[in-house]
């Protein structure tokens, strides 16, 4: 997708647009009862429609045409889009659950997030890490993003209120306020936020954008960057970028409100709660109080036998962490 159509989608997110949105799916004859496990997320189908589920309980399908003519005429200013920013989506509280059975390190998740946030190669909002709990267990590999916390310590520590968590969960950094004082990098406990010691990778059209914060884009030397759990997605609908982009169905991503989430592969909808209680679902370093929106299933019944370099188990040269206190 180019940058001009996806800020085109970014822009459709005010009262009249929905309106005009709900106006044409109709037209289309497209609506159709959503039930109890409706949220508001979507998926791009290979018949190059998008299907969205829309906040009164409908599924609508557009195709790209029609979603470029609900655009507004004039972009949204960058006070405009700090405001939308912080407010988040009245009513929404986002969840992720990462399935690590299912994860073979195809990294797609990774290479999406860098291309939506033009971040370099070395930058990463998600990583996929070589994980083995003992010697007598078997390897696993671990996708790993910001947790966007209940409890986060990242925003109670910055002095210039530049990270914040909105109403609906995220947590998320305004790089017109940030300073570079990097103690949120510090405070964060899960290492999950990234300085940008250099110029940021831009590419053609990034001088002239106003600068979005559920997109984090244009970035700015000296700044914190970091998972964003796609809020510019979110925006319109669609579901995170690793998300969509897994071939094998690792993230499922929705609203615990509705105790809903959405398979980002298989396009599945199934109730939150219960997901984490069959496959004994839990987070990381909960000891710690931080209260993360970010669950895990553990790596049992696997799909895929690990590989690592050929490898089917690491030895001290994959990852010394695992090998010495």
């Amino acid at each position: 997708m180019s940058q001009d159509t996806h800020q085109n989608e970014l822009n459709e997110n005010t009262p009249n647009s929905r309106r005009d949105f709900l106006r044409v799916g109709l037209a289309l004859g497209l609506g159709a009862a959503a039930g109890g496990a409706a949220i508001l997320t979507g998926y791009k189908e290979e018949t190059a429609k998008t299907k969205m589920f829309t906040n009164d309980g409908h599924t609508v399908a557009l195709n790209e045409e029609h979603l470029n003519e609900l655009q507004q005429d004039e972009p949204l200013s960058l006070n405009e889009l700090q405001r939308r920013g912080r407010n988040g989506i009245k009513g929404k509280r986002w969840v992720m659950v990462i399935d690590l059975s299912k994860c073979r390190n195809a990294r797609q998740c990774m290479s999406a997030c860098q291309a939506a946030h033009h971040l370099k190669p070395e930058q990463h909002h998600i990583n996929v890490y070589r994980m083995q709990d003992s010697e007598n267990t078997a390897p696993y590999f671990q996708p790993k993003p910001c947790m966007h916390c209940d409890n986060p310590p990242c925003t109670k520590v910055c002095p210039v209120d530049a990270t914040f968590k909105r109403e609906d969960g995220i947590v998320l950094i305004d790089n017109e306020r940030c300073i570079g004082c990097r103690i949120c990098v510090a405070a964060c406990p899960y290492s999950a936020r990234v300085f940008n010691w250099s110029e940021p990778k831009k590419i053609d059209g990034d001088d002239e954008k106003v600068y979005d914060v559920e997109l984090n884009v244009p970035q700015k030397k000296g700044t914190i960057t970091k998972c964003l759990f796609s809020a510019d997605r979110l925006r319109i609908g669609l579901l995170p970028y690793c998300a969509s982009a897994c071939p094998n169905g690792v993230y499922w991503f929705g609203d615990e409100n509705e105790d809903a989430v959405t398979n980002g592969t298989s396009k599945e909808t199934i109730r939150f709660t219960e997901l984490l209680r069959d496959n004994a679902g839990y987070t990381l370093m909960p000891e710690l109080g931080t209260k993360p929106r970010v669950y895990y299933l553990p790596a049992k019944n696997r799909l895929f036998p690990f590989e690592f370099n050929g490898k089917t188990n690491l030895d001290e040269e994959d990852a010394p962490h695992l090998f010495h206190s």
